[in-house]
């Protein structure tokens, strides 16, 4: 899978940098440098975790995981944010530190790592740009921002250099810090959205009920529920009211269903006279006057 690979050389790289960053923080002596630094050991860590996940995601089912392993790959998006959401926590922690007792910065050395660190975190955002999966999103998020910190190491080590103003290194890291922060925020939304079995974004559930309602042979539709596995992946199951033929009803609904973006769907027809046995059959926002109850 190109995925997992790509996942991979994301981690080599991140991790033989991260190692490189702790000396150059050490030796320039500047803030920004090592809470790169940190932030990479963090990222290293979670988009191996990430790689992991994501080729178990790809397993086919089996009599354990019936709906197959793909919520690995969301589980995997939800650490690697938590583990970033804890290491902007510490940056921003240890450059208002910073702020309070500036130290001396060797600038020269600070450029010559900034230029290295910005062209390896392109290629590794290059790389993992293509993804789609809630996980690889968190990863390419992950490599950008590298991008983006050295960016700033670059900016504050021109600054240092020129007005020796050395504030400006704490200052700049708590800008990216908090950039991250926000980020990791709106990626651990989508994926609670994805645990918490929401009706994936952008379906209107009273919708797409009155689209079914309208095929032929179709009487009532409810007990209606739909929910992601993945973000990309979308499930559904309901109770059916049907006359006529049951395969060409069925037919017709997968077909809609299908074009409505649900790939996998469990139809319960019932006859006209039939009571439906469940005590709460549809969400009472769609209920809608013809139950059959």
């Amino acid at each position: 899978m190109k995925t997992d690979k790509n996942i991979l050389i994301a981690f080599l790289l991140n991790l033989s940098f991260a190692i490189f960053e702790c000396f150059g923080g050490i030796f320039t002596g500047s803030i920004s440098i090592l809470s790169d630094a940190v932030h990479d050991l963090g990222d290293a860590a979670s988009i191996g975790i990430s790689w992991i996940l994501e080729k178990k995601s790809k397993r086919t089912p089996d009599d354990q995981h019936t709906y197959g392993y793909a919520r690995y790959s969301v589980l995997a998006g939800a650490v690697t944010t938590v583990i970033l959401l804890l290491g902007s926590g510490v940056v921003i922690w240890n450059a208002l530190d910073r702020i309070i007792h500036p130290a001396a910065i060797d600038h020269n050395g600070m450029l010559l790592f900034a230029l290295v660190g910005v062209c390896v975190n392109a290629c590794g955002a290059f790389f993992t740009r293509e993804g789609h999966s809630v996980n690889q999103k968190a990863v390419n998020l992950h490599m950008l921002e590298d991008v983006l910190g050295w960016l700033v190491v670059l900016v504050g080590a021109v600054i240092i250099r020129f007005t020796g103003f050395t504030r400006i290194d704490p200052i700049l890291s708590i800008g990216v810090a908090g950039f991250i922060l926000l980020h990791a925020l709106r990626n651990l939304n989508e994926i609670l959205d994805l645990l918490l079995e929401k009706t994936p974004k952008g379906m209107d559930l009273p919708q797409i009920r009155n689209h079914l309602m309208e095929l032929e042979g179709v009487l009532d539709v409810h007990h209606i529920h739909i929910w992601s596995m993945d973000g990309q992946n979308h499930y559904a199951t309901m109770h059916v009211v049907a006359a006529g033929d049951p395969h060409d009803v069925k037919a017709q609904l997968r077909k809609e269903l299908q074009e409505l973006g649900i790939s996998h769907a469990t139809l319960e027809l019932e006859a006209v006279q039939e009571h439906c046995h469940e005590s709460f059959c549809t969400p009472r926002a769609i209920s809608s006057g013809h139950h059959h109850h």
